[in-house]
């Protein structure tokens, strides 16, 4: 059954795409994805020695960008030991960059009207199982007081459909809103920090107004980079058919001063090496444009969304084996960029890819139902969510796991706020320089949590993360930081909050 389009809505879609944003970008009315030269790479890459592979792997480890031929080298390895060496060099790099930190978040959507009709997605326009709705502007205010008084999220990324009644005015809206909550907690303040968008491409004019209100990182997924599969996808006479619009919305974004950029692509539409190509085309086409990459990167598979046949029809699926190879590939291709595991991957997948020490950021306490944390259902319901998540645990839960294995949860934000981000961010990340402040921050952010929302048994985990990690900078830092660190650490224990390098 095909959902009839009101013209308030034919009329905003035939406004929204501005060809002189496209065009100025592209060199001789093409753009920067060259599908014939992704393929003929990968196939001149085939069977490379080992030797080249080592070479390549050294090179990641100096913070550069690879080439792509350097990635379609990785993508085409065989021998088991030397997938192990990457995995190793990978590690190393992700170390190297963000130490032993993972950032948490949580999505909220918003909406889930849409005017598109991609054939993968739940909430496409024409799938009548779905129950429509867009949270108003108190709805989200309790959305985010849950989220940032109960559960002690301190960063969201802001999930939305593509529709007139949650475009860039909403959008400006509900990122104000949620920045305004502020909740009593045991000890502090329960906030949000950061607001990242997940929403459709926009123009210039529109993503300078988003930046005026504090927008995080802007996120954007090509969806695929292969054109056909793209077209196909992604039917005529949607917004989302323009292939190009899509593909530039990250020079529209930082052209209009958005600081940071997310990239990514769902995996399962297309082959998934010519996407980790696509991927790598991408960062190094912004680098070459604006002097910095991708932000971080996301790398969900396709998972199964009410009414959604496509989902078990694709010829693409990635296995778990691939899965952890196009992590480890895009780690050492784009070394500097955060890199996102999200709760579509059940608990038993994340608890793997996280330990192999590739990961920066994850969420829990996830919910994707519109309105769904302070609706407080817990079982999932297909027909108010744009797909199926794997892992539902909670915050403590994920947050006492990953202390378990050695690794301290970062709730800091404090870079944003001092002006390290875009250029700068991207130099210090390169240079490992960001690394020593994400771990002074996170400490004191992880402090916070812990004591504002932990459990007894998450907390007695943490506590013993918190004293390696002060034992590692007491002899990493000059003293007069660590000195510094210990008083902030001591006026956080005493109540205070959101103090930070």
């Amino acid at each position: 059954m095909k959902a009839v389009l009101a013209k308030e809505e034919k009329n905003w879609i035939n406004s929204m795409i501005k060809e002189e944003e496209i065009e100025k970008y592209m060199e001789d009315g093409r753009d920067f994805i060259n599908d014939e030269e992704i393929w003929e790479k990968l196939k001149q890459n085939q069977n490379p020695e080992p030797s080249r592979i080592r070479d390549i792997l050294q090179k990641s480890l100096s913070i550069e960008t690879l080439l792509p031929d350097e990635t379609a080298a990785l993508l085409n390895l065989k021998d088991p030991e030397l997938w192990q060496e990457v995995f190793d060099v990978a590690a190393k790099v992700k170390k190297k960059v963000y130490d032993n930190r993972i950032v948490t978040f949580a999505p909220l959507y918003c909406g889930n009207l849409c005017v598109n009709n991609c054939v993968y997605c739940g909430f496409r326009r024409d799938n009548h199982v779905i129950k429509r709705k867009v949270l108003t502007l108190e709805e989200v205010k309790r959305e985010a007081e849950v989220l940032a008084g109960e559960i002690g999220h301190k960063r969201l990324i802001v999930v939305y459909g593509e529709h007139p009644k949650t475009g860039a005015h909403y959008i400006r809206d509900t990122i104000e809103t949620i920045y305004s909550v502020k909740v009593k907690t045991k000890n502090g303040y329960g906030q949000i920090r950061r607001v990242n968008v997940n929403a459709a491409p926009m123009s210039i004019d529109e993503l300078k107004m988003l930046k005026e209100v504090g927008i995080g990182t802007y996120q954007v997924f090509q969806e695929t980079y292969h054109h056909d599969t793209y077209a196909k996808l992604h039917p005529k006479g949607t917004i989302k058919h323009h292939y190009q619009w899509r593909l530039y919305c990250h020079h529209r974004a930082l052209e209009a001063g958005v600081d940071d950029v997310a990239l990514g692509v769902l995996f399962g539409l297309y082959d998934w090496r010519f996407e980790v190509m696509g991927i790598v085309y991408h960062a190094r086409e912004l680098e070459k444009r604006f002097g910095i990459g991708p932000h971080t990167i996301s790398f969900p598979r396709l998972e199964p969304a009410a009414n959604t046949p496509f989902v078990q029809e694709t010829r693409y699926k990635v296995s778990d084996e691939d899965f952890k190879k196009l992590i480890a590939v895009i780690r050492l291709s784009v070394p500097y960029t955060g890199m996102i595991l999200t709760a579509r991957e059940p608990a038993h997948i994340r608890r793997e890819i996280i330990a192999s020490g590739l990961i920066t950021q994850t969420d829990a306490s996830t919910r994707i139902g519109i309105g769904a944390y302070s609706d407080r259902y817990t079982e999932q319901e297909l027909e108010r969510q744009q797909f199926e998540i794997g892992d539902s645990r909670s915050l403590d839960e994920v947050i006492r796991e990953l202390a378990e294995m050695g690794f301290i949860t970062s709730f800091c934000t404090a870079g944003y706020r001092c002006g390290r981000t875009g250029d700068r961010i991207m130099s210090l990340l390169k240079s490992g320089k960001e690394a020593v402040f994400c771990k002074l921050n996170a400490v004191l952010t992880f402090r916070e949590w812990l004591d504002d929302f932990a459990s007894e048994q998450t907390k007695e985990a943490g506590e013993k993360v918190i004293q390696k990690e002060l034992d590692e900078l007491k002899a990493k830092v000059p003293h007069k930081v660590y000195n510094k660190l210990i008083e902030y650490y001591g006026r956080i224990k005493n109540g205070e909050r959101d103090i930070y390098f």
